[in-house]
């Protein structure tokens, strides 16, 4: 793709205004709102035998890999990490497939890097899938902002609606990095959101705060047999106004981007899952729940004892 023949380094900015990051860890991959770190820089590397091929570095000298560890059981979704292998092979391999202004990178198998959205662990995590529901279709899709050139390489073709590149002619051993047309718009959305909140506080009662409606729910996901890691049952929560299971469900459903998953929660008897059923306890009381993966061996067993 042309708006890689001249970069020599890029960022990449997700669909969810947030950078693809190399973690200190020198392993893990993720998404932040930090652009101005190092480790949201990545070095483009052409394959020689390829014209539409490329590998990205990270700040620590290794490359960005779709490895084939799942990110969370029973999802199709897998991990993108960073490593250096002894041969270079396609895992590190991506193409880049322009989408109007942005662009899609492909690995060698048909799968897209995916900037995943929704609630912990999924929210910031980088995997590589091919997007079956249309509210993650844009998930796939990455503005590049090219930090800097190769200057004796011939210049690409502009880029029709895409952000400007604007170079110093007197450093011509380094580009800017281009200001990209989003941060006006995030900076109008800012500004805005800081007019309503202000608006909102002069019309309400001084010292009293906006009251939360519905009730907290703390979850984790099961693993494939039904266990869970009780060091982390109520790492992540969200705030849900309603009664019905079903409706909560979907809430789960599209805050997560799984599709079919169970909600369920434990008995204080025996400590076994059990789906919900019709409708949750009265008064928004604070819950704990579990949700199980449609293809876990747990939910084949609801299955076999009717509980589903």
């Amino acid at each position: 793709m042309e708006l890689f023949q001249r970069a020599k380094a890029v960022r990449l900015r997700s669909h969810h205004d947030k950078y693809l990051q190399a973690e200190e860890d020198e392993e893990s991959v993720s998404q932040d709102r930090n652009g101005s770190s190092k480790n949201a820089k990545w070095i483009v590397e052409h394959v020689p035998e390829y014209d539409n091929i490329i590998r990205l570095k990270s700040c620590y000298g290794k490359y960005l890999t779709a490895s084939n560890q799942p990110l969370l059981l029973g999802v199709t979704g897998r991990k993108v990490v960073q490593s250096l292998p002894r041969r270079l092979d396609s895992s590190v391999e991506w193409e880049p497939l322009r989408d109007g202004a942005q662009v899609k990178l492909k690995t060698r198998y048909g799968n897209f890097l995916r900037a995943n959205g929704g609630l912990p662990p999924w929210r910031n995590s980088v995997t590589h899938d091919i997007p079956h529901r249309s509210s993650t279709q844009d998930w796939i899709l990455w503005d590049v902002d090219v930090l800097e050139i190769h200057v004796h390489a011939p210049p690409p073709p502009p880029l029709p609606h895409s952000d400007s590149l604007d170079f110093d002619s007197s450093t011509p051993s380094a580009a800017n990095s281009f200001k990209s047309t989003n941060f006006s718009r995030q900076q109008e959305e800012t500004d805005k959101g800081m007019l309503q909140h202000k608006n909102k506080s002069t019309d309400s009662s001084v010292g009293s705060p906006p009251k939360m409606e519905g009730r907290t729910i703390y979850y984790n996901v099961a693993e494939d047999t039904g266990e869970v890691d009780d060091e982390n049952v109520q790492g992540y929560s969200l705030n849900f106004n309603g009664n019905g299971v079903q409706q909560l469900t979907r809430k789960f459903e599209e805050e997560t981007g799984l599709e079919g998953v169970i909600v369920c929660t434990r008995s204080p008897l025996n400590g076994k899952l059990y789906p919900l059923r019709l409708q949750l306890p009265p008064n928004n009381v604070t819950m704990q729940v579990v949700l199980v993966l449609p293809s876990s061996k747990v939910a084949k067993e609801f299955e076999e004892q009717g509980l589903l």
